[in-house]
């Protein structure tokens, strides 16, 4: 175990897959949070839609 964590910490390939992993979290976040804000919109717009055809 200890030589896998010396090895482990001396490459780069840990790091690179940390990274990627963070990067794709926030753009999961972006996207959750765009389409919350779209969904908010397009109620709206079919709220108003609806009003039009008593």
């Amino acid at each position: 175990m200890k030589k896998f964590t010396q090895r482990f910490l001396r490459e780069n390939w840990g790091v690179t897959a940390l990274e990627y992993g963070l990067i794709a979290g926030m753009i999961a976040v972006v996207i959750g949070a765009t389409i919350k804000s779209i969904g908010a919109k397009m109620e709206v717009a079919f709220a108003a839609i609806l009003a039009l055809f008593p």
